[in-house]
C-alpha cells in the first residue's frame, strides 16, 4: 500500500468512524472496508439522541438503523436527507415508504462523498489534480410488517454497496452486497424494545453489528437507551432524551426536542467559539437536535429534523432531514 493509500485509510477510519485512533485498543480496529455504514447518514433523530434509536425508530430513518420501524407507516412518504460531517465527507440521501395492506416496502439511496481533502504524495507534496478521492453509495429495498396490531413489528433490508477510493494511480471500485434484519417489541404503550443485526455479509468488507435498545415513554417524553458493538470496534452505549410538546397543544405543529450522549471517545479541543460558548469544547459525545411536524401542511403531512454533535478538534457534523407524507 503506498503513502497515499495508507493516509486516505487512517482518515477514513478515523474521522469517519468519529474516534481517534490513538485512543481505542481493539485487536480488529478499523479491519473492516465499508467503515462509511457506521455514519448515520439519514438518521438526524438517532444523531440527535446519541445513537439511542433502535427501539423507538420509526419512519424512512428506520430503513437506516432497524428496519422493523418502518412497518408503523400508514401512508407513503418521502424523506430527503443531507449531511455535513467531518473531514470534508457529506452524505445525500433519499429513502421512500409504500405501504402495501399490512407491508411496508421501502427504497432508500445514500451518496456519500469527501471533498477539500488534502491529499499529497510521498515527498509531501500536494495533488490538487486528484479531485474528489472518496465516493460511496448505498442503495437499499426493505420490506417490514407489524404483527398483533402492532405489538411485534419485523424488517429486513438488502443493500448494494460500491466504494471508490483513489490508490495513487486512479480510482478502485469495491461492490458488496449486504443486509439488515430487525425487529421492535411493544407489548404495552409506555416500554419497547428493539433490535437490528446490520451489515450482514462478508466480514472484511463491511463492519457487522449488533444493536440492542429500550426505551420509556410517555406523552411528554421519551428516555431511550442503546447497546452497539461493531467487529471492528469496542462496545459502545447512547442514550437519549426527547421532549414531546404535542400538536394539539401548540395547535400548529408537534415539536420535540432532544438531547443525547454516546461513549464515544474525546477528539481533542474544538476550536469552534459557539461550541466553547456552551461548553462542549472538549467532547463529541453530547449531541442534539429538535424535530417539527404538522399533520396539515396543504392537506399533507411534513416534517423537519435536524441535529447537531460536536466532534472536538475533528470539527462539528451536522445533519437536516425533510420529508412529506402523502
Amino acid at each position: 500500500m503506498n503513502i497515499k493509500m495508507k493516509v486516505l485509510a487512517v482518515c477514513l477510519a478515523v474521522g469517519l468512524s468519529g474516534l481517534p485512533a490513538w485512543a481505542d485498543i481493539n485487536d480488529y480496529a478499523g479491519t473492516s472496508a465499508s467503515a462509511f455504514l457506521k455514519i448515520g447518514a439519514g438518521t438526524p433523530t438517532a444523531q440527535a439522541l446519541g445513537n439511542a434509536y433502535v427501539s423507538v425508530a420509526e419512519g424512512p430513518e428506520a430503513l437506516f438503523w432497524n428496519p422493523a420501524g418502518a412497518a408503523s407507516a400508514t401512508t407513503r412518504e418521502l424523506q430527503f436527507s443531507y449531511l455535513s460531517y467531518l473531514q470534508g465527507y457529506k452524505a445525500r440521501t433519499l429513502a421512500y415508504l409504500q405501504p402495501i395492506g399490512k407491508t411496508i416496502l421501502g427504497v432508500s439511496l445514500n451518496y456519500m462523498d469527501m471533498d477539500d481533502f488534502d491529499f499529497r504524495d510521498y515527498w509531501g507534496h500536494q495533488q490538487p489534480e486528484i479531485g474528489v478521492p472518496v465516493q460511496n453509495f448505498v442503495g437499499s429495498l426493505s420490506i417490514a410488517r407489524g404483527l398483533f396490531n402492532q405489538k411485534i413489528q419485523i424488517g429486513g433490508t438488502a443493500k448494494y454497496i460500491s466504494e471508490r477510493l483513489y490508490n495513487g494511480s486512479g480510482h478502485n471500485h469495491y461492490d458488496n452486497v449486504g443486509f439488515d434484519v430487525g425487529a421492535k417489541l411493544r407489548l404495552v404503550k409506555w416500554l419497547g424494545l428493539g433490535g437490528a443485526l446490520v451489515n450482514i455479509g462478508d466480514r472484511d468488507e463491511m463492519p457487522k453489528g449488533l444493536r440492542l435498545g429500550a426505551d420509556l415513554n410517555t406523552r411528554y417524553f421519551t428516555v431511550s437507551g442503546e447497546y452497539m458493538k461493531y467487529e471492528d470496534d469496542n462496545v459502545r452505549y447512547g442514550v437519549g432524551l426527547a421532549v414531546h410538546i404535542p400538536e394539539d397543544l401548540l395547535q400548529v405543529a408537534r415539536f420535540d426536542l432532544r438531547v443525547g450522549y454516546y461513549t464515544r471517545t474525546n477528539t481533542g479541543v474544538s476550536e469552534e467559539s459557539w461550541v466553547s460558548d456552551i461548553g462542549l469544547e472538549e467532547t463529541s459525545r453530547v449531541s442534539f437536535g429538535f424535530g417539527l411536524y404538522s399533520s396539515e401542511l396543504f392537506g399533507y403531512g411534513a416534517s423537519v429534523d435536524y441535529a447537531v454533535t460536536p466532534f472536538g478538534a475533528l470539527g462539528t457534523s451536522h445533519q437536516v432531514a425533510v420529508s412529506i407524507q402523502f
